[in-house]
């Protein structure tokens, strides 16, 4: 008897201790899932921030007089607030610096850095455009079988090469294109080729023997590769202050091996929509288009090809081909649920606007290109697409005057919903083209 009530009583302090242990971390692992790690902020814009974390915390920056909040600067004293409670952070000053938040005064809770840039504005475009972008390096699609004219199955590219890989010269010769490549397999004379490949980041050497095909007596490696691909996609938006753009809000990825493309040139042309297949349940839809590849269709380079989308310049002279309003943008933080538009170019060569509905705000996911759950509402775009359908990516998305993001995927089983990412995100990719 007296040896259960012992058991109870270390039970008892066991789960005392346990509450206690809980009620400690629980700041932390809130502070990590609802506070981000980064903050964009405009310079001499004053932005309202509500966390919801029920804790009281310290801010404390590395510069002081810098930063307001609440409209105190921080200078030789800390600043105490809730974060349950909305607050206001203004920075007059562009720059980079880092915010601690400390519990309770004391207990180091997270260092926020703050990105403070200048006042941006940029044009929203919605223009649906051809897309076409040559592969830095000739990409392998597979690997497969060649007959030889001895009767025997050969497949000399198995284990040399794989899917994905970057094959950037050929006896010591870089390609251009693939017919290079085509043309030094059909004229190795039965000797090996060594071929110098990239594969993810490593530069290795390969070694491959070409096979005289049983078919057309011509020599083959055994390799599929593609060294280009063209589309239809939006252009998000223009920057007149750098002369660049940002478009679809995702990367270009090869068809068959699922990877972003490396690319080495690029070109973004007029084009027309001509037709629109709607998007169905588990069936995403598409426009159809023309593309108009000539050199007076042409409207700029494409010089970056990244998980945010793709990036470059408007050649010279050809931005009145581009709509022409300015809007300043939006950042995350200034995002809300609730009522938006998007426009788009579904018809012809015409923008549109249509209503949406942000539905989710997803600050944290690690997948910049579905920062948001938009739901298309306008019955005008329903009644033509059923939704979003693939072309649609890179439709800006506008929230209150402001520029805050684009379209970038749709629900396979509800054509009517899609993601967005942050235009913030873009503007950041976008830098590394300087």
């Amino acid at each position: 008897m007296k040896f259960g009530k012992k058991k109870h009583c270390k039970s008892l302090k066991i789960g005392i201790l346990f509450i206690f242990l809980i009620a400690f971390i629980s700041p932390f692992i809130a502070s990590f899932l609802y506070i981000p790690e980064e903050i964009q902020l405009v310079a001499g814009r004053e932005h309202e921030f509500k966390f919801n974390v029920p804790l009281q915390a310290k801010i404390v920056s590395d510069q002081q007089g810098v930063l307001k909040v609440n409209n105190r600067p921080i200078d030789q004293k800390d600043i105490d607030i809730s974060l349950q409670e909305p607050f206001s952070i203004q920075s007059d000053e562009k720059g980079t610096l880092d915010v601690k938040l400390k519990l309770l005064g004391v207990l180091p809770l997270k260092t926020v850095k703050v990105d403070v840039i200048s006042p941006m504005e940029v044009v929203p475009c919605g223009m649906t455009v051809g897309v076409n972008v040559a592969t830095d390096g000739i990409m392998v699609l597979g690997t497969g079988n060649v007959n030889g004219i001895d009767g025997k199955v050969y497949e000399p590219s198995k284990g040399v090469l794989e899917s994905g890989d970057l094959i950037l010269e050929v006896n010591g010769k870089p390609l251009e294109n693939k017919e290079q490549l085509i043309d030094f397999i059909e004229n190795s004379n039965n000797k090996k080729l060594k071929m110098k490949v990239k594969r993810e980041d490593e530069i290795i050497e390969a070694s491959i023997q070409p096979i005289k095909s049983q078919e057309d007596k011509r020599f083959k490696i055994g390799a599929w590769v593609r060294d280009q691909t063209q589309g239809i996609g939006t252009i998000t938006y223009y920057n007149p202050n750098s002369n660049s753009f940002g478009a679809l809000g995702h990367g270009i990825t090869d068809i068959d091996t699922k990877k972003l493309m490396p690319i080495k040139s690029g070109k973004i042309m007029k084009a027309e929509i001509t037709s629109i297949k709607k998007g169905q349940k588990g069936i995403p839809g598409e426009l159809t288009g023309a593309i108009y590849d000539t050199e007076e269709s042409r409207i700029g380079s494409v010089e970056l090809n990244t998980t945010q989308g793709i990036f470059g310049k408007i050649d010279p002279h050809k931005s009145d081909m581009l709509p022409n309003e300015t809007v300043p943008i939006g950042l995350q933080h200034e995002i809300h649920e609730g009522k938006a538009v998007i426009r788009s170019n579904i018809s012809g060569n015409k923008i549109e606007e249509f209503d949406i509905y942000i539905q989710k705000i997803s600050k944290f996911n690690q997948d910049a290109s579905k920062g948001m759950i938009v739901k298309i509402t306008d019955p005008r775009l329903l009644d033509k697409t059923n939704g979003i359908v693939q072309g649609m990516s890179g439709s800006p998305i506008l929230q209150d005057g402001k520029l805050i993001g684009a379209i970038t995927h749709v629900f396979v089983q509800d054509p009517t919903k899609g993601y967005g990412i942050f235009i913030e995100s873009m503007l950041k990719k976008e830098d590394l083209m300087e």
